[in-house]
């Protein structure tokens, strides 16, 4: 009989983002807001048009994120309704960073199936081999028991000398 299991360990993820955000990156502009409103259209400037400059971590190179809100007839609310908005794509661009890093983690795995396996498991013959540094081992019981040093030193030895990682 045949079976194919596969085991991936992945690291336990700080699910926590903070959004920090540099006050001193921010500028106001404030404008008139049009539209029916009554005695304050075009009189009292509560529409705020709020600019965050930063850094893309990736590029290095300078973006800004450009957020208006004409939402109440008060500049107050809409100064903390643009802070929100602004939080709020902070907080999308973290969460995309970190599942663009978790595809790449997850792109190294194989599918489970033949030609796939990086290991054979052989009861019959007492053989247990790595397909990957060809190392093998008549110590099946061993292996199962987790004695698996050597099939670890035998993948670092062959991925450390050729710079490339499986």
């Amino acid at each position: 009989m045949t079976s194919f299991a596969a085991v991936f360990v992945s690291p336990l993820v700080d699910d926590t983002i903070e959004v920090q955000v540099n006050q001193a990156a921010i500028t106001w502009d404030l404008f008139r807001s049009g539209g029916a409103g009554g005695q304050n259209v075009n009189k009292v400037e509560t529409g705020v048009r709020l600019r965050y400059k930063y850094k893309d971590p990736d590029t290095g190179e300078e973006k800004e994120i450009l957020i208006e809100n004409t939402e109440t007839r008060s500049q107050l609310d809409n100064r903390e309704n643009a802070m929100r908005l602004l939080r709020s794509q902070l907080y999308d661009m973290e969460l995309q960073k970190r599942l663009a890093e978790q595809r790449k983690i997850e792109a190294g795995k194989k599918k489970i199936e033949w030609g796939s396996q990086i290991r054979s498991y052989v009861f019959d013959d007492r053989r247990v081999k790595d397909h990957r540094t060809n190392y093998q081992t008549s110590d099946v019981n061993g292996v199962m028991d987790g004695k698996i040093d050597n099939f670890i030193k035998a993948h670092l030895m062959e991925f450390s000398s050729s710079g490339e990682e499986n």
